[in-house]
């Protein structure tokens, strides 16, 4: 009995040493996920998105919005021009035309040929000869026209989305209409000041590959407008995370600025329109 009473011990020794290998094993193995900091973008790249003779390379972590952002173009014209559906999703070494190619150009060089060959008097296409005969005053007054149906369009848009400040601060640089102006308003405060989402919308873009904004958000509210918030020090959404108006998204920083502020732009087809106009009276 002793002989078996001993024996019984050192089974017991064996299976507690097992089991305490067996824990340890399982603890070396099962470590707890690291914290991912959202303001250095997981799946955003870390260069700069660089578009060149009106083509861009696609690179990990790109978005079309972001692409068509860099590039002030409406995403949507950015995915006709590319034949590319919604969702938009595209792919690394993928190359990104934003503009038409030439062929059409060339068509209407052979048009313009033709017009001036034509010593016979021959009838031409009816089409054509509008198009290419229309003298410039008619022309720049149709292109009056269309601009003035897209701004009444702006005005009907406008009063769908309900806009609101994003961020308090003080107003330390306002939007320019000229081509190299400031396309935005800059709104000062201190490091780590809340910012907000004016407006209910979807997230189309969170990172830093933008040059000249830093970490920066990108917000769709309709087909039409989008809202960007830039030099910010944390990120606090993720893409396509939907948010609501005065949903804190960001905290204020100087990310790619020589100034802690917010740079805020919106965004009308892809062209860049004055914020003071949507938001509301101080």
């Amino acid at each position: 009995m002793d002989f078996g009473g001993v024996r019984v011990r050192q089974i017991n020794s064996i299976t507690i040493g097992l089991l305490c290998l067996t824990l340890g094993a399982c603890t070396s193995v099962h470590k707890p996920a690291p914290v991912v900091n959202l303001s250095k973008g997981k799946t955003t790249s870390s260069k700069k998105i660089h578009i060149k003779n009106n083509r861009y390379k696609v690179k990990k972590g790109d978005t079309l919005f972001a692409i068509a952002f860099s590039a002030s173009k409406d995403v949507r014209t950015v995915a006709k021009i590319n034949n590319i559906k919604p969702p938009y999703t595209i792919y690394p070494g993928q190359t990104i035309l934003l503009t038409y190619p030439k062929k059409a150009n060339k068509s209407n060089k052979v048009s313009s040929s033709k017009i001036k060959n034509n010593t016979n008097n021959k009838p031409l296409n009816n089409k054509l000869s509008k198009k290419e005969l229309d003298p410039p005053s008619q022309r720049e007054y149709v292109q009056k026209q269309a601009n003035k149906k897209t701004n009444d369009t702006s005005t009907l848009l406008n009063k769908k989305v309900r806009w609101n400040w994003p961020a308090v601060g003080k107003v330390t640089r306002r939007f320019s209409i000229k081509e190299n102006g400031y396309k935005g308003i800059q709104i000062t405060n201190k490091t780590g000041t809340s910012i907000k989402a004016a407006a209910n919308g979807i997230v189309v873009y969170a990172g830093s590959a933008l040059r000249g904004y830093g970490n920066l958000i990108i917000l769709k509210h309709t087909d039409d407008y989008l809202s960007a918030y830039a030099h910010n020090s944390k990120l606090l959404v993720r893409e396509q995370q939907q948010v609501k108006v005065g949903q804190k998204i960001a905290e204020m920083g100087n990310s790619d600025s020589s100034s802690v502020a917010l740079r805020f732009e919106v965004r009308y087809r892809g062209k860049s329109v004055d914020p003071m106009r949507y938001l509301p009276r101080k």
